[in-house]
């Protein structure tokens, strides 16, 4: 049997937690997981160009190869809730990379160095013409007002 807790309202309207846990930035592990990842997907690419014999290699690697081009579509699902989000760019990350290792295949040049370099270009386009697009949309908002 599992006991829920109730969080009650208190009366300026915020939730207060009965154990007295603190929330806020003191809790928050968002950043600390983000730059984890970061780190870990750089070293996965870093141990694949290289050619190096880690054990590490292979799921660094296979880390970047879908964390790259999810967080590059995420950028681009900014309306969607935060499951659909991440579902649907790691969906599209999976396209990608499949994409690509199609590509190598049919033209008979695969290459783990030329795979890796080609999502890290496609990713990197992808996030850079969002991130053009948002600033060319705020700039002409501004202009409007």
């Amino acid at each position: 049997m599992q006991t829920l807790r109730i969080k009650s309202r208190s009366s300026d309207g915020v939730t207060e937690d009965p154990e007295g846990a603190r929330s806020g930035s003191g809790r928050d592990l968002s950043p600390l997981l983000a730059g984890a990842a970061t780190a870990i997907a750089a070293a996965g690419a870093v141990l694949a160009l290289v050619n190096s014999a880690s054990p590490l290699r292979g799921p660094s690697t296979l880390f970047f190869l879908l964390a790259a081009p999810a967080a590059a579509l995420a950028t681009a699902l900014r309306g969607l809730d935060p499951f659909g989000r991440a579902l649907t760019a790691l969906a599209g990350a999976v396209v990608l990379d499949m994409l690509v290792a199609q590509g190598m295949l049919a033209v008979h040049r695969w290459s783990v160095r030329g795979g890796l370099i080609a999502v890290s270009a496609l990713s990197l386009l992808l996030l850079l013409s969002i991130l053009a697009r948002e600033k060319a949309r705020s700039r002409n908002e501004q202009k409007s007002e």
